[in-house]
């Protein structure tokens, strides 16, 4: 018997989904706008949170529910470390700190662990398969738009396990349609996997003052490099 999560997961949080990717600094991230102190910001959010999720998952590894979708392959703590190390430097654990939403976001996987670890899928859901879809176009994005060298700041991005991301994308929606979950559990894991999505839009909101404020100084410096002949200098010559 098929719970059908993967095609309920897929629709119901198509909205918030949406949301997500209209907020300014996901936006300017798509259009290729990446300013290097909000990114290592988020880099060190999510560590943080992956952090929280990969302990949480560990420990319901033998879960009925949550062991279905439990692949350590998928865990991004080791990447997000590495990447940590080339924006902050070898003490990096000194330097970071977490944000409010996302100091909200990992009470949140916290809270649901110790209450109803089944909802923890929403959250692997979330972000996992939202990491392997769009995980290749934003690390050319990164690169690109931050100077980097391959491999430099965006181990985040590659899944060293994981040969075939299309058949493991594959596999992991099969695990979730196989879900022994009736159809109050589902829609459950679909409100969390929307509040999580809420909770990420909050942390990209949180970045966007950081941003706006780097790309009125590039802005500037951009006008103000070159000193050109101005239009008051041309009229008094004239």
């Amino acid at each position: 018997m098929s719970s059908n999560l993967a095609a309920k997961l897929r629709v119901g949080t198509k909205k918030a989904h949406t949301m997500a990717e209209n907020v300014g600094f996901v936006k300017c991230f798509l259009k290729g706008v990446v300013e290097k102190n909000s990114y290592r910001k988020l880099v060190a959010n999510f560590y943080f949170i992956y952090s929280a999720m990969e302990e949480e998952m560990e420990k319901h590894r033998n879960h009925p529910i949550v062991s279905k979708i439990y692949f350590p392959e998928l865990n991004r703590k080791h990447t997000l470390e590495q990447d940590l190390t080339y924006y902050y430097g070898y003490n990096w654990r000194e330097q970071i700190k977490l944000s409010s939403a996302g100091e909200a976001y990992v009470q949140r996987i916290r809270e649901i662990s110790a209450q109803e670890p089944e909802l923890l899928i929403a959250h692997s859901y979330t972000r996992y398969l939202g990491d392997l879809s769009g995980g290749q176009i934003l690390k050319g994005i990164a690169q690109t738009a931050m100077n980097l060298s391959d491999g430099q700041g965006t181990a985040f991005y590659e899944f060293a396990d994981i040969s075939d991301e299309k058949g493991f994308k594959a596999k992991y929606r099969q695990a979730l349609d196989e879900m022994p979950i009736d159809d109050t559990t589902g829609d459950r894991i679909v409100e969390e996997a929307n509040a999580a999505f809420g909770v990420n839009m909050k942390m990209f909101q949180e970045l966007e003052g950081n941003l706006i404020k780097a790309i009125g100084v590039m802005l500037y410096n951009t006008l103000t490099r070159k000193r050109a002949r101005g239009s008051t200098e041309l009229a008094t010559a004239e």
